[in-house]
């Protein structure tokens, strides 16, 4: 029954009792109808929100996936992470070394079996992708010439991604360098010595016979094929030193390799192993690289480098006190005569750079660290190598034939020696 007080006795009332009810009704249908859609809406922005979230997921991983192809960072190396695959064939396991022209990464080649190679990334700027460029036709060449057989390291596929010169090659163990480096500095036996100039020269010879000068070697690009050792401890010393298991190497890192046709520019070399010719703006080819092996071979043989510089004047009084006076015809030919006065080298030695070059440098011949016979040998090579002028030095056809290397061709091959090279000049 009816509430009395709801059907009251005036109109008025009476008209707002049922309005409110009206009204009553009305608002409760339609907060179901709100409720309802309010509901929809929700159901609707969580579908919404859960196709946005696989979307986006799926889209970040697309956009990920991308990113690492082809993004690179402010100096133009490739950005990219262990597990990435290039051209679909190499997928990168490691970094092997970082430069200013780029990286090095250990990859597999899926499309040979699975081998390990070492690709070489070239950072996206103009200048390295063209030296990139010039060492892949050396490379190419060499692989044409004689293929594995001439102790250079050999290049086996090189593609462009994505504005990266990239250069597979195969994979090889420490520099000489870095070996030397791990190893305190420690020098190399010379009977490993005697097996690591040879191959150098061998290597280094095959470029010039083919018209090429290298023109940057250095430890650094000297690489053992495998770079595993044996530890033992120095009780004097107190210290755990390295002595590498093979001392077969190859020659790398042909970058600035020059044909004897080509423009040679003005200077060629790291500071360190650079040869005189090349200081003095006089013109260079293929002995300057002889110039360098001297130099490397001595840095084999007593652990530290033979013209530790960065100045070409201090050079070139570092080369007076370890081989004696530069040559006058050298002197009066070259342009660069702010180093020289009345024909002689313009040089202090009372300043502090002068007393370094006299405390630190000494005659060549006073670096030996033994009297034997084969040491005295390889200081006649070198010499023979760091002869001031070109013409004079020693090619490497006749360091080849040295007394030095005697005995490798007496000797048959052992554990040292890379038995499948054919070691006849």
């Amino acid at each position: 029954m009816p509430h009395p007080q709801r059907y009251h006795s005036s109109e008025r009332g009476s008209r707002g009792s049922y309005c409110e009810h009206y009204r009553s009704r009305k608002q409760a249908t339609k907060n179901s109808s709100d409720r309802t859609r309010r509901r929809r809406r929700e159901d609707s922005y969580h579908v919404r929100r859960r196709c946005s979230r696989t979307f986006s997921r799926s889209s970040s991983q697309h956009s990920s996936r991308k990113a690492k192809s082809v993004e690179d960072d402010a100096e133009g190396h490739l950005i990219y992470h262990v597990g990435d695959w290039l051209q679909e064939r190499y997928e990168i396991v490691s970094t092997l070394g970082k430069g200013t022209f780029g990286r090095v990464v250990q990859c597999v080649d899926h499309r040979r079996g699975g081998a390990r190679v070492a690709l070489k990334i070239i950072k996206n700027v103009e200048k390295y992708k063209e030296a990139a460029r010039l060492e892949i036709n050396v490379l190419e060449k060499i692989n044409e010439k004689d293929p594995g057989k001439n102790l250079c390291v050999q290049m086996f596929d090189w593609f462009d991604y994505h504005g990266h010169m990239c250069i597979s090659l195969e994979l090889l163990g420490l520099s000489t360098f870095d070996f030397l480096k791990d190893n305190n500095h420690l020098p190399y036996p010379i009977h490993q010595v005697h097996h690591m100039a040879f191959q150098l020269c061998q290597a280094v010879k095959f470029l010039h016979d083919n018209k090429l000068t290298h023109t940057d070697l250095k430890p650094e690009n000297i690489l053992f094929v495998d770079s595993d050792y044996e530890l033992t401890y120095n009780l004097e010393k107190k210290r755990h030193e390295r002595s590498v298991k093979s001392t077969a190497v190859r020659v790398g890192d042909f970058g600035s390799a020059t044909f004897d046709h080509e423009h040679h520019r003005t200077i060629v070399s790291t500071r360190h192993y650079r040869a005189p010719e090349v200081i003095l703006e006089l013109g260079w080819s293929q002995p300057c690289d002889v110039w360098s092996i001297g130099c490397i071979i001595f840095e084999y043989y007593v652990g530290f480098t033979l013209f530790q510089t960065h100045d070409n004047r201090q050079h070139l009084a570092t080369m007076e006190r370890i081989l004696g006076p530069i040559p006058s015809r050298m002197i009066r030919k070259t342009r660069k005569q702010k180093y020289f006065y009345r024909g002689r080298l313009d040089w202090d030695e009372n300043t502090s750079a002068g007393r370094y070059v006299r405390e630190n440098c000494k005659p060549l011949r006073q670096y030996l660290t033994s009297e034997a016979e084969e040491d005295h040998q390889l200081f006649d090579l070198i010499e023979s190598m760091l002869e001031y002028e070109p013409a004079q030095r020693l090619t490497l056809g006749e360091a080849l034939q040295h007394p030095f290397f005697a005995r490798l061709w007496a000797e048959p091959p052992n554990k040292l020696w890379d038995s499948s090279q054919d070691i006849s000049p």
